[in-house]
């Protein structure tokens, strides 16, 4: 369990509502940030680097592009885009996972805020590219934050997102599904303490709306040219979707 505000919310009751969630992957994201680099590399095979450069590629960063990483937790992302000469903002809603990115090389260079995706304190299409690695999945209002990004972006302005995603096969998705319970429950155990600490990743896939269900709500959000691209054989996906209005780049 995740302990909340005065009492400790089972991983069970963490989806009932938006804001049981927002209670407790903020709690949850506390707990781990310490160890999110170790764990995302492990979960990953060691190949989540690889499906970033994917995303900042499609952001199509480079010098003078300004980029908002959303979610940004330690600032993989963030770094990357601004290793291309992107002008970069991270933002993240657990305090910890920004001062970690601030303790890293060269993150003078980036500016950091602590906020809230579904709620951004940053004014209308002040970015070319606004990115997020598994940040999707884990807002607790997902049209909320689509709403936002869309607002936050230049016209013309690219979306590009890494997640886990559902795969659409029932034995495929079991195998799937089974193999990050056992392993996450594993990992709690071991590092927290507590086995539900990261069976919340299938507890939240098996309710996230799959690449497909994501791709429809960008659209739905006024995004245009959704794409999808699978990765590693579909259990992972990034999106790629434009706001409308300049089609130059």
């Amino acid at each position: 369990m995740v302990q909340g505000s005065g009492q400790r919310l089972p991983l069970g009751e963490a989806f009932e509502t938006p804001d049981a969630k927002r209670r407790y992957t903020r709690r949850l994201f506390r707990t781990i940030a310490d160890r999110y680099d170790v764990i995302t590399r492990l979960l990953s095979f060691g190949r989540d680097q690889q499906w970033k450069r994917l995303v900042v590629d499609r952001a199509g960063a480079a010098p003078g592009t300004r980029a908002l990483d959303l979610a940004c937790g330690t600032g993989d992302i963030a770094f990357q885009l601004a290793a291309r000469g992107a002008s970069v903002v991270g933002l993240d809603v657990t305090a910890r996972m920004i001062e970690l990115a601030r303790a890293k090389p060269d993150a003078a260079r980036l500016a950091w805020i602590i906020g809230d995706m579904a709620s951004l304190p940053i004014a209308a299409g002040c970015f070319d590219a606004v990115t997020t690695g598994y940040g999707l999945r884990n807002v607790p209002d997902l049209p909320a934050a689509l709403a936002e990004i869309h607002r936050v972006l230049e016209p013309g302005g690219r979306l590009c997102a890494l997640d886990f995603d559902r795969p659409a096969g029932r034995v495929l998705r079991t195998v799937y599904l089974s193999y990050l319970t056992v392993v996450g429950s594993a990992l709690g155990l071991v590092l927290h303490g507590d086995p539900d600490t990261y069976r919340y990743i299938p507890a939240s896939i098996r309710r996230y709306p799959g690449a497909q269900g994501v791709a429809a709500l960008m659209r739905a959000a006024g995004f245009e040219a959704v794409d999808v691209l699978p990765v590693l054989g579909g259990l992972m996906a990034v999106h790629v979707a434009r706001k409308s209005g300049r089609t130059d780049s």
